[in-house]
């Protein structure tokens, strides 16, 4: 395979990447990283590099779009960067220690979890119940549009979600998948806000978090320009497309098929990794 044809494959696999990551809010390095390590034979470290270029292309990507449409909440993703941030750079501090074997591992279980959360049924947004305390204080409170105009809904549980934030910064960090799932999960079934003010929230912060990582990662010599550049190239329009798509779509088919996905990738990775492929 010569340099042209890898590119040109790297790019249309990014940008199914992107697609995917702006639609679910998981981030399009999810994808990415098997992608690059299981396909294309990509050391993982560079595999993360690349990746978390590819998040901050997406977040740019799908960002600009969710804001414009008043599905964003803003307050809340900058509230909850701060977990994210420095859970990010510890991540990417504890990376370089931690052997290729085992990033591979924990990758696995990421990507499993993450499968199985894109399926959980969400729970249903009880009006009744009062804010977090703490959600009223900081202004944590939003609204966001639907077919019968907009709907308000309150934040709950916001040390909860502050923690698993935190979490998700550190996986970030450590693999360059962006952690969406746990941003998804801590907004979706933590905080219990709208799912689709948790997806769209997600891909707002998810570029915060990848550049507090990514800094780290180019200091280490891990991010190569000519793998990142089609990674860049593919995901960015993919997740303008995945943008525009998610606000009239249905995401239950999508789901199913991105959670066979994963699976299928984890258990590659966890192959490969056993028999020294990676």
């Amino acid at each position: 395979m010569n340099i042209l044809e890898f590119s040109l494959l790297v790019w249309l696999g990014s940008f199914s990447a992107g697609f995917i990551g702006a639609l679910t809010g998981l981030g399009g390095g999810v994808v990415i990283v098997p992608l690059l390590t299981s396909v294309f034979d990509v050391d993982i470290r560079y595999a993360v590099g690349a990746s978390l270029v590819s998040v901050i292309a997406t977040s740019l990507g799908a960002a600009s779009t969710y804001i414009k449409k008043g599905y964003t909440n803003l307050r809340l993703g900058m509230f909850l960067e701060v977990a994210t941030t420095i859970g990010a750079i510890i991540g990417a501090m504890i990376a370089v220690f931690v052997s290729v074997k085992m990033l591979t591992i924990v990758l696995a279980i990421v990507l499993i979890y993450s499968a199985y959360l894109s399926q959980r049924p969400r729970i249903e947004i009880d009006q009744n119940q009062p804010a977090d305390p703490l959600a009223d204080y900081f202004h944590l409170n939003g609204t966001y549009p639907t077919p019968d105009g907009l709907m308000s809904y309150k934040v709950h549980s916001v040390p909860a979600g502050f923690s698993v934030m935190f979490v998700a910064g550190i996986l970030s960090g450590l693999l360059g998948i962006g952690s969406g799932a746990f941003k998804v999960l801590a907004m979706d079934q933590a905080m219990r806000i709208p799912f689709k003010v948790s997806t769209t929230t997600s891909n707002f912060m998810i570029g915060v978090t990848a550049a507090a990582s990514a800094g780290v990662y180019l200091a280490r010599g891990y991010i190569d320009p000519g793998l990142s550049m089609p990674v860049m190239l593919g995901v960015l329009p993919g997740a303008f497309l995945g943008a525009k798509v998610l606000i009239g779509a249905k995401t239950q088919i999508l789901r199913i098929i991105f959670s066979l996905v994963l699976v299928v990738m984890a258990f590659k990775m966890v192959y490969n990794s056993l028999i020294g492929g990676l």
